[in-house]
């Protein structure tokens, strides 16, 4: 079995060379066959200097470079379709995970689809990165109905297939598992060793929960609606409509009684409701297709089968 290990890194020159005798202590030790990936995400210090000798002398080492810095999404993105391996794991380059865990996540794909670490005694700093953490952790359990307890743990492990070719943009990356829930797949998390960080400036701040917040909702409509997008504005515009009907229906019974109703303001709440009706539905229609068009254009399956040792 092939593991390609993904290291998304900018500017860690202080733990890079650390960091590559770990995971390379580790994955010689496991006895699978490995790469080591590593993207240079637009850094301005001297990672990359520092990594292209690893790579002109160990051919186990790959070296992806962007023109500049794309974020943690894209570096995986790359990551991903770049992987030769069976398995590939993702491990964040700053040494805050362990790549001693490594072969325990690896170990249990085949059973699983994807192992997802979960850094139960994290050490960061609780205000910043923990508490807001805790928040977006239970936000995105519970709109995706995917419960993890860790979605920001960058050491994660997944069966080749499940993440070849899957869209990433914005902070997209820590939805894998919730965007992959929709092809069916085994999901599990581990408890993973996790350390302070000892050198070099965190790229996470709170600010991020905010972003996270945004791309929630997209995660959540591609979830629930990305084929069937009249059965979201549908349901919402019918309602409105007919409220908005029945409310004129009411005003229009009072007027043929000899009621004015010029000046009532629950006309123009009829009227709005109506138009809002009709807007909502026409949304839904446009929607369908353009649905219609992207899966036809695109040739994008409506299911998915599951792959097995025995098939042919």
């Amino acid at each position: 079995m092939l593991v390609s290990v993904v290291v998304p890194l900018h500017n860690e020159e202080e733990n890079v060379e650390e960091l590559y005798n770990a995971l390379k202590s580790v994955m010689d030790e496991d006895g699978n066959d490995y790469e080591l990936l590593f993207i240079d995400d637009g850094s301005t210090d001297k990672t990359l200097d520092i990594l292209e000798p690893f790579e002109k002398k160990d051919p186990k080492v790959r070296l992806l470079r962007f023109r500049r810095n794309f974020g943690k999404a894209a570096a995986w993105a790359a990551g991903f379709d770049h992987a030769k391996g069976d398995v590939i794991v993702t491990i964040d380059g700053d040494l805050q995970n362990d790549p001693k865990d490594i072969p325990k996540l690896v170990s249990l794909i085949g059973e699983y689809d994807v192992v997802n670490g979960w850094r139960k005694k994290r050490k960061d700093p609780f205000v910043i990165r923990r508490f807001p953490s805790i928040i977006a952790n239970w936000l995105i359990s519970r709109v995706t109905g995917v419960q993890l307890r860790d979605y920001g743990s960058g050491l994660k492990a997944y069966k080749a297939e499940v993440v070849k070719n899957m869209n990433m943009y914005g902070e997209m990356h820590r939805f894998i598992p919730a965007v992959a829930s929709w092809y069916g797949v085994k999901i599990i998390e581990v408890e993973t060793l996790h350390h302070p960080r000892r050198r070099g400036q965190s790229k996470y701040g709170i600010s991020r929960t905010l972003m996270v917040i945004l791309d929630l909702i997209t995660v959540k409509f591609l979830q629930s609606f990305s084929t069937k997008p009249m059965q979201a504005f549908g349901p919402i515009g019918l309602a409105c409509g007919i409220i908005g009907f029945a409310i004129n229906l009411y005003l229009a019974f009072l007027w043929f009684s000899g009621v004015p109703i010029g000046h009532r303001p629950l006309l123009l709440l009829g009227v709005l409701l109506i138009i809002i009706g009709i807007q909502l539905i026409c949304m839904g229609l446009l929607g369908e297709m353009l649905v219609s068009s992207y899966h036809e254009g695109q040739k994008k399956p409506l299911y998915v089968l599951k792959t097995s040792s025995n098939s042919k």
